[in-house]
């Protein structure tokens, strides 16, 4: 399995997390003369509007307004539903044939009909380009995929993966049209036809515009016009004014920490132009321990560093509360989730516990760590928070911390060699279920390059859950699996992200696009005109 190196760069924005949506004029439609067209400005860029390739928050957020999937996230849900199919299930008890059945008379934007042909040919033509910043590892459960008619698809699996419908339900499940994509490669033209709710009229460096797609059939229903995504390029001051000006309708992913607070205090305090919209995150951090290293490698160091961690005063004094503190793998609102770490090692500073941690594995005197971070990747809180860290540790006389940062390809290079002892990892998710949090953390393939290892979990509780289709029935395990991560501590949860919408008064329907499915919804953004 090869890292997720697109999602894995991608926290919720420049700071944490901001959601964006702007209100200036566009050629096809104006936000501000009364009109019900809305203009979205962001910090991320859209790396790719073909789908065998984007595996970033931007990249997908176009994918899941202009595709359609098989299955799709229903606003303030994780449980997928039909999308393009009119049903879709498991065929047997092993969870390894799936299959659906396509809606009546599905077309794309060109008109060509969308049929079980395009279906299987979307997800064989993602696995044959196999694009290294593409979705393709997450499909690596296929064996084969049947249409015996035009409605009907069959994917016979390779090994039991009862998260199939979860990731068909994500961009990665994007289906294309066979007549305007190549088979064996990407597209280069910067074009998009699919038959979801938008189409994608235009794309540039500068910005995406979207008009609702007539011919579209499914269970989402538009309240806008259209839609102009802007893209400010990690630009954090011209959002903030922006949106603060009344230029723009809709601010999303990318406002400074410092700055949403602020926003938030005053949009409390004014009562007029400016709504703050809070909604579930499931982005997460992790302090990463590299099993191989001298002085990490050492159960005894990491646990107390586990007692020492103040998780509540972190996400007070550097996210500035946009931010919840994380005590499992698993974060709060996904399926199984637990707190293993609060009930381990508590929620303050226990420096005897600490102690005696260390000299019961044989540690005396000062540890010596260094914790390597990239601001660049995980946004500008990073060094701040791992200062913050280094400063609990060090307050305790047990240790002796400092904290450097890298470049990313000079950080990921070292991640992968081993060099790093101590280092810093996010996480943005796949798909809402537990699996994305553990499968990728701790099963083969293991994309923290921390080189650690159980037997337990990769041979008995991650393949139990996998074969598991009634996912409330895998809490038990994926507890068990929190537990033996918080016992084992080869990573240590930080932080898990919120999700905010900063926007005008004039601007509704925002609490149904910010939820832990990491779906953003165009079609639920309403605008009122002004008098």
């Amino acid at each position: 399995m090869r890292k997720r190196d697109q999602w894995l760069a991608a926290p919720l924005g420049a700071g944490l997390a901001a959601a964006l949506l702007t209100g200036c004029g566009s050629e096809d439609g104006d936000a501000a003369d009364g009109g019900k067209h809305v203009v979205m400005g962001m910090s991320d860029e859209v790396l790719s509007t073909d789908p065998a390739s984007g595996y970033d928050p931007g990249s997908w957020l176009l994918f899941n307004n202009v595709f359609q999937s098989l299955l799709s996230f229903p606003k303030g849900s994780t449980t997928p539903q039909p999308e393009a199919a009119e049903t879709c299930s498991f065929k047997d008890n092993a969870s390894r044939v799936y299959t659906c059945t396509l809606r009546n008379d599905l077309t794309f934007s060109n008109g060509h009909p969308l049929t079980s042909e395009d279906v299987k040919f979307s997800f064989q033509r993602t696995l044959r380009i196999n694009d290294k910043n593409g979705p393709a590892v997450m499909f690596g459960s296929i064996g084969s995929i049947k249409t015996p008619d035009k409605r009907t698809v069959v994917f016979n699996l390779k090994h039991a993966d009862a998260t199939f419908p979860q990731k068909i339900a994500s961009g990665a499940g994007s289906i294309v049209d066979h007549q305007e994509y190549p088979a064996d490669k990407l597209r280069s033209d910067d074009e998009a036809v699919g038959s979801g709710v938008y189409t994608l009229k235009s794309f540039d460096k500068t910005k995406a515009d979207f008009a609702v797609n007539d011919g579209y059939k499914g269970p989402a229903e538009a309240k806008n016009t259209g839609l102009t995504l802007k893209f400010f390029h990690n630009e954090q001051q011209a959002l903030k004014t922006a949106v603060e000006e009344g230029d723009v309708d809709l601010a999303y992913r990318g406002l400074a920490m410092k700055d949403l607070a602020d926003l938030q205090a005053r949009s409390v305090g004014d009562g007029k132009s400016l709504d703050v919209v809070e909604g579930t995150g499931a982005e997460v951090q992790h302090l990463v321990f590299n099993m191989k290293d001298p002085v990490a490698g050492k159960r005894g160091v990491r646990k107390a560093v586990a007692y020492l961690i103040d998780r509540s005063t972190l996400v007070r004094d550097v996210y500035k509360r946009t931010a919840e503190p994380l005590y499992s793998v698993v974060p709060a609102g996904i399926t199984g989730h637990n707190t293993a770490f609060y009930d381990k090692y508590g929620d303050r500073p226990q420096p005897a516990k600490a102690k005696q941690a260390l000299r019961e594995a044989g540690v005396s005197g000062k540890v010596k760590l260094t914790l390597w971070g990239t601001p660049i990747r995980y946004g500008p809180g990073t060094i701040p928070g791992l200062r913050a860290i280094a400063k609990q540790l060090n307050a305790s006389g047990l240790f002796d911390v400092d904290v450097k940062s890298a470049d990313v390809e000079t950080y990921e290079k070292a991640v992968a060699a081993g060099t790093y002892g101590v280092y810093v990892k996010g996480w943005v998710p796949d798909y809402p279920d537990p699996d994305n949090f553990v499968a990728p953390f701790f099963g083969d393939g293991n994309v923290l390059a921390n080189n650690y290892s159980s037997a337990l979990l990769t041979g008995q509780l991650i393949p139990a859950t996998a074969e598991q289709p009634s996912r409330s029935a895998t809490v038990g395990d994926y507890q068990r699996i929190q537990d033996v991560v918080a016992d084992d501590v080869p990573m240590l949860p930080l932080w898990q992200g919120k999700q905010y919408a900063v926007a005008q008064n004039t601007i509704s329907g925002l609490q149904w696009t910010l939820d832990s499915s990491t779906v953003f919804r165009f079609w639920e953004i309403s605008k009122t005109p002004q008098d």
